[in-house]
């Protein structure tokens, strides 16, 4: 199967997510708005979500993945079965200890962590405590969900893995809807949503343990132990998932400034749910097919195929992410007004989220670069260069987020994650480059000038165009002529950037040949 359409199969997956997603938040922003209940629920699903990333994802796919392909290769499916049990035995202990240890001391990280501006407000502080206890043994059930789907991709089966996360979504838009069917109350609303998150991470567990027996897998418990492979797993996983949550990390720094001030969380949640549209299709998918795929080809000695493997990446990643950033910088204010503005959700929020989605547009590339360049470094066993990196980006946003915050409020946090963003992009590219890990191409720096050409092209047909349609997108309009105005927009954009793309020569036939039809290097590399 071709890269790209690897790309398609978890990036389609995660697209019929994130659209649950956007459902989730439309329903969301109807019965909460960007009120204090709202502000409390996103603030306790914070934190769960942010042990998710640091002890689930990002270990998991940048740790246990080059492992697992490895034991396959060294000793076929058995020694990969008993590789798995013993992380397995660690990771259920050690999570479960982390559980019990965090439920027991809510209360003083929801007050100087998760939400130091709600101390201030004895309901908030409380409600929020208890739903944070209610959602934190989510991070129990994603965790093991993320190894079992790193299995998964390591054994080429994407798609249950890529599909887990719908479920989510799903439960928690039927909450929704049951809210808004008995005409429940802001707080019954929210505890309905917390109690769904705990009931969809047993639901995900159980769809990707369903996938890893149909994969031809199964996972026994093992008393934890604390083999050779599972301490240089650790070593590995430790340092990747500091990295792999720098995103929540720096969203978590964000919250907590942002919880002095109402309405200022859920502002900056709403708009997240957009952009990361684009970042989970395209970021995402980039990030879990490439790291296999690389430590596949660095195993075989394909030194070539590897860096071929990355360049095509980052080519794909920027032809779909620069029109997406002109697009999301442009057409802000009509997007939110579209997918959020009603019921409790008002014009003023419509022009406080849509500045933070315009920020989050010009950060956009760089977030979804850095999923291209990190398997460069985790398929190569190297997870602690990119752990530097992101504590340079962490000082980097808490410290531009707390200067702009003040003065720029919300919106101040979105430029300060952006800055963050691209910093660490730059530093992972120049390493890559340094360490001859990756190759420069001067046609690929050509294309890339050249699509950012073709996009502002794009931008300049928005603007016109969002001038002829205003009537037609304006908050009296009625919803389903915003709807079909904006969809008109977005296709008439599109044809545009792709068109003005293939005649100025920023995209052409063979690029999209080059990632539909890749093969992999026969040859092992005389250098290797």
């Amino acid at each position: 199967m071709s890269l790209v359409k690897k790309f398609a199969t978890v990036g389609g997956a995660t697209l019929g997510s994130r659209m649950f997603g956007f459902a989730r938040e439309t329903l969301m922003a109807a019965a909460l708005g960007t009120g204090p209940m709202a502000d409390v629920f996103y603030a306790a699903f914070r934190f769960p979500n942010l042990f998710r990333r640091l002890f689930a994802e990002g270990a998991f796919n940048a740790a246990f993945v080059p492992l697992f392909a490895k034991e396959i290769e060294a000793n076929g499916t058995d020694g990969a079965k008993r590789f798995s049990e013993e992380v397995f035995g660690v990771l259920f202990s050690v999570l479960l200890l982390i559980t019990i240890v965090m439920e027991l001391s809510m209360p003083l990280l929801v007050r100087f962590v998760i939400a130091p501006g709600f101390a201030d407000d004895p309901e908030k502080f409380s409600i929020t405590i208890r739903m944070a206890a209610v959602m934190f043994p989510y991070l129990m059930c994603m965790s093991l969900t993320a190894m079992m789907s790193g299995m998964l991709n390591s054994l080429h089966h994407f798609f249950a893995a890529a599909i887990a996360p719908v479920f989510l979504n799903v439960v928690m838009i039927g909450a929704l809807f049951y809210a808004l069917y008995t005409g429940a109350d802001p707080l019954t609303t929210a505890w309905y949503l917390s109690w769904g998150v705990l009931a969809a991470g047993v639901l995900q567990l159980a769809v990707v343990y369903v996938g890893v027996l149909a994969a031809g897998m199964s996972i026994g418990f093992r008393f934890p132990k604390m083999t050779p492979n599972v301490k240089r797993l650790l070593i590995l996983a430790v340092p990747a998932a500091v990295t792999g949550g720098i995103t929540q990390i720096n969203q978590l720094i964000g919250q907590a400034i942002a919880s002095s001030r109402d309405g200022a969380i859920a502002a900056l949640q709403y708009a997240d749910r957009i952009y990361q549209l684009p970042l989970g299709v395209v970021g995402v998918a980039v990030g879990v097919v490439l790291l296999p795929e690389l430590a596949r080809a660095l195993k075989g000695g394909n030194l070539r195929e590897a860096g071929n493997l990355q360049n095509r990446s980052i080519e794909f990643v920027l032809f779909l992410t620069i029109p997406a950033a002109f697009a999301l910088w442009i057409l802000s204010d009509e997007i939110i007004r579209v997918l959020y503005e009603r019921g409790a959700f008002h014009q003023e929020n419509t022009a406080v989220v849509g500045s933070i989605l315009a920020i989050y547009g010009i950060g956009l590339p760089a977030f979804v670069l850095i999923k291209a360049l990190q398997p460069g470094f985790y398929a190569r066993e190297d997870t602690k260069t990119p752990m530097r990196f992101s504590a340079i980006a962490v000082a980097t946003n808490c410290a531009t987020a707390l200067t702009l915050f003040p003065y720029m409020g919300a919106p101040g946090i979105a430029v300060a994650e952006a800055t963050a963003g691209w910093i660490s992009t730059l530093l992972l590219f120049t390493t890559l480059l340094r360490r001859g890990h990756l190759t420069w191409e001067w046609a690929l720096a050509k294309r890339t000038a050249l699509l950012i050409v073709a996009a502002a092209v794009m931008g300049g047909a928005i603007v016109f165009l969002k001038q002829h349609f205003a009537p037609a997108l304006a908050s009296g309009a009625p919803l389903l002529t915003k709807i079909g105005t904006l969809g008109l927009l977005i296709g008439i954009s599109m044809l545009v950037y792709f068109a003005a793309a293939f005649l100025i020569g920023g995209a052409d036939l063979g690029m999209i040949r080059r990632n539909l039809n890749r093969k992999p290097v026969p040859a092992k590399d005389p250098q290797g």
